[in-house]
């Protein structure tokens, strides 16, 4: 990450761990490639901050925080890839589907 580059956002995930959202990334790959969390800045926050669900994205380094009920779908999705520190928040979008690894 370029020291000068624009930060959206900051927030720590249940271990510590600080992770930061790009702005670039929220504008040019989140909100144009899922304009309908344009609004959900707060909830992408919140699902690292709060997930009900962790698990490991298929990419080493990678994360995948999950959360129900704050998105504009059932499940809001945010990977985070822990390859830099701070950790980067690289994508988030809204799924219907549960997490594959907890029945809730």
């Amino acid at each position: 990450m370029d020291e000068d580059e624009p930060i959206s956002a900051k927030a720590c995930d249940p271990d510590g761990r600080s992770i930061v959202l790009l702005e670039r990334i929220w504008e040019k790959k989140i909100i144009r490639g899922h304009p309908e969390m344009s609004r959900y800045l707060p909830a992408v926050l919140a699902t690292v901050t709060d997930p009900q669900h962790i698990e490991p994205d298929p990419r080493t380094g990678r994360s995948r925080y999950y959360r129900s009920g704050i998105g504009p779908s059932r499940w809001l999705l945010v990977v985070v890839s822990f390859e830099q520190q701070p950790g980067r928040i690289i994508t988030a979008l809204a799924t219907r589907k549960d997490p594959a690894r907890w029945k809730p």
